[in-house]
């Protein structure tokens, strides 16, 4: 630490805003959770920082939170005591040193990763340094060799945390310049801990972790769906429902997808609130209109369209485990039937796992579901 970052910890001690024995940055990271291996390498880092970080995970790990919270502890003059106006804003994401940049199309591309080099050479506008975060850097792919250049000779006032889902082999020479922290899936304890302590009752808690995944985010809107469970209950029942017809198997398909579109709801909900809150803070600046309103909207868009896909395919894995158990119980049976009945089951479920890889490819879902239930049906199981 400097001696003008001790004289800032030793001010917000003596405030009361710290304990003496309080470790810097230790608030930074309250948001993130189920995560202490990452948030002790990211505490470790904030004392001495390198020039790039990749952080590695899915959407819901809590890569994003954790990347504010270093950025907080990399900006801030006290090494991130988590009170001052510096951590707030990086907190917050208005510190005009922290900089989000992010795709604007279907792929991280040219445009982006030029924006970065001359985001890169400019100087902090208060801190000692600036922190640039690109998000979806897996989606970097014709843009890697600009990204590379980039990341490899940035000036020392700036530090790059680069996220990502996963690490494509096109990105592995941009992954070797950097510090990479991993994040895997929340695990299901700790998420169940999380929603306990937000007033969940455990069993509801211990159904929405289920359900959730090892994604943080996911699991907060569950717990705010309150047809979460009927939506459960509809994609168990499939195997009961299918009668060996096309009828049956595209009502099911509607129906499905109809539960889909409800579950859509309570996230739809948070992004109007957001553009209403924006809209007031414009208002109250005397802006007519939301600065960087569509980017803001494609955001949305996209998360919208990421949090349908992930319903899907968390129906489709509701189904397969649905199809798993009664393969159990065929084999559990042991009667003259069970080995048929068993591969019947195991190849519904193959038809399952295929569908789900699929979903990579944005097809057209009524198609998909439709033509999968139509081929369970005719399993006979």
């Amino acid at each position: 630490m400097t001696l003008r970052a001790e004289a800032e910890r030793d001010r917000a001690v003596s405030d009361g805003a710290l304990p003496d024995d309080a470790p810097p940055v230790a608030a930074l990271f309250a948001d993130v959770v189920g995560q202490p291996a990452a948030v002790a390498a990211l505490r470790a880092a904030a004392r001495h920082p390198v020039h790039a970080y990749l952080f590695l995970g899915a959407p819901g790990s809590g890569a994003r939170a954790a990347t504010r919270g270093f950025a907080a502890a990399l900006l801030c003059p006290a090494g991130g005591c988590g009170t001052c106006s510096t951590c707030q804003r990086a907190l917050a994401g208005t510190h005009p040193d922290c900089v989000l940049v992010e795709r604007t199309g279907a792929q991280l591309g040219v445009d982006e990763a030029r924006r970065l080099v001359g985001l890169a050479q400019r100087r902090p506008f208060e801190a000692a340094r600036q922190v640039l975060v690109v998000t979806d850097v897996h989606l970097a792919v014709r843009s890697a060799p600009a990204l590379l250049k980039t990341v490899e000779e940035p000036p020392p006032s700036t530090v790059f945390v680069l996220l990502a889902d996963d690490l494509p082999p096109e990105l592995v020479t941009v992954a070797s310049r950097c510090v990479e922290v991993a994040f895997p899936p929340v695990p299901q304890a700790a998420l169940v801990d999380w929603l306990v302590a937000r007033g969940l009752e455990p069993s509801r808690a211990a159904l929405v972790a289920e359900g959730a995944g090892g994604d943080l985010d996911r699991a907060r809107l569950l717990a705010e769906d309150a047809s979460y469970v009927a939506r459960l209950e509809l994609w168990r029942s499939v195997p009961a429902r299918l009668d060996g017809t096309g009828a049956v198997a595209g009502e099911l398909a509607r129906a499905l997808l109809q539960s889909i579109d409800g579950a859509l709801e309570p996230l739809r909900g948070e992004h109007a609130d957001e553009l209403a809150r924006l809209a007031d803070e414009a208002e109250s600046l005397g802006n007519k209109t939301i600065p960087g309103k569509r980017e803001i909207t494609d955001h949305q868009h996209r998360e919208e369209r990421r949090w349908r896909t992930d319903e899907l395919r968390a129906g489709l894995g509701v189904l397969a485990r649905a199809y798993r158990d009664r393969m159990t119980d065929a084999l559990r049976a042991g009667n003259g039937q069970s080995p048929f009945e068993a591969r019947g089951y195991e190849a519904a479920i193959g038809l399952l796992t295929e569908a789900a890889a699929s979903l990579e490819h944005n097809p057209n879902e009524t198609l998909l579901l439709e033509a999968l239930l139509v081929r369970l049906s005719a399993l006979g199981v």
